[in-house]
């Protein structure tokens, strides 16, 4: 296959692969990105097609793979990785943002509800919204870890029982 025909061959694919990189971005000007960077891998590589093989399954093939790579690498970027000691910036509270009335009235509503539990329910159930975790509570109470668990989980069932008008 000649360059002419190569690169004439690609740029009759261009309809069919903006509709694939809509299908895969859902975004008009990120399709457009990816078009524009299918084909310049496949102007780049086209040493590396074989003549009278699928050509349109090639450049589609490259065009997955890029998309799969950039979604990969933004997943990356948006990582944290937290190396101080005792993991200080992930267990940091965020904040709470501004308190409108209808948000401290369900806060004071929902206060109001875990203070109403048993000691036994109660407990755990702070102490895991606090922060601890399951095998922490479970040494401190002096309770097996199973136990802990599932009366955090009988906590959130009672409390989602007792605000089902707030959900």
């Amino acid at each position: 296959m000649t360059t002419y025909e190569f690169n004439s061959s690609l740029i009759n694919m261009k309809s069919n692969l903006k509709r694939f990189a809509m299908s895969l971005t859902s975004d008009n000007e990120k399709a457009n990105d990816l078009v524009q960077e299918t084909y310049l891998k496949a102007i780049t590589n086209r040493d590396k097609f074989v003549d009278y093989s699928n050509l349109k399954a090639w450049v589609f093939t490259i065009m997955k793979n890029t998309f799969i790579n950039s979604y990969r690498k933004g997943i990356r970027e948006n990582t944290m990785v937290d190396t101080t000691e005792d993991l200080y910036y992930l267990n940091l509270t965020e904040e709470k943002g501004s308190i409108s009335p209808d948000s401290s009235y369900s806060e004071s509503e929902i206060e109001r509800a875990i203070n109403s539990l048993e000691d036994e329910f109660r407990i755990p159930f702070r102490m895991h919204v606090e922060g601890f975790k399951y095998k922490e509570i479970a040494e401190q109470l002096g309770l097996k870890i199973g136990t802990v668990k599932s009366r955090i989980f009988f906590t959130r069932q009672k409390l989602m029982n007792i605000l089902r008008d707030y959900a």
